[in-house]
């Protein structure tokens, strides 16, 4: 099983205002900056009930047929959504990935502040791409938080596209992971 994440952020690490609003991220996520390559190569996506609160408020479904999976110890309204897959999971992330690779699932997509920050503190996301806007907003939802110890990447690509936009990509350094998880 392979978990990726991929997204925006402003140049001051935010994902989103403090209201949720991400409004500083070029409409319709700008030029083709790889998105659209990363997804096909998704089995799922595994995002927190606020993201999916955030992405039900998009029309049309940006997801098509892919797989979502919604963590919530909540119930959710799931009768919202028009014309996706939806399914909604609770648990610690190692059981979510477990069941989702029980029903088939190779590749999944990461998605959401405290969703990303909690796979991450249990060393089960292998891949970040994440692509930087030319803006500061000087407050918001970080992308990151405390961690236990030190996650090492390794640096594989950085790309910059004609807006400003500046995508990197990164590995999670296995072997320092497994030693700063002990």
């Amino acid at each position: 099983m392979k978990a990726s994440v991929f997204i925006g952020t402003s140049l001051d690490g935010f994902i989103a205002r403090l209201n949720g609003e991400f409004d500083f991220l070029p409409e319709g996520g700008g030029e083709s900056h790889g998105y659209n390559e990363f997804i096909a190569t998704v089995d799922a996506i595994v995002m927190g009930r606020k993201t999916f609160e955030t992405v039900l408020t998009m029309s049309p479904w940006p997801y098509g047929k892919k797989r979502v999976v919604v963590l919530s110890s909540q119930p959710l309204d799931l009768s919202k959504v028009v014309g996706g897959i939806v399914e909604q999971m609770s648990g610690p992330p190692a059981e979510i990935v477990s069941k989702l690779a029980a029903s088939g699932a190779k590749h999944l997509y990461i998605d959401g502040g405290i969703t990303i920050q909690r796979f991450l503190r249990a060393g089960l996301i292998q891949r970040l791409i994440i692509t930087r806007v030319p803006v500061l907003i000087g407050e918001g939802i970080p992308l990151f938080s405390s961690l236990p110890h030190d996650i090492h990447l390794r640096h594989i690509a950085t790309k910059q596209y004609p807006s400003g936009l500046v995508s990197s990509e990164y590995l999670v350094d296995e072997a320092e992971e497994r030693a700063g998880s002990k």
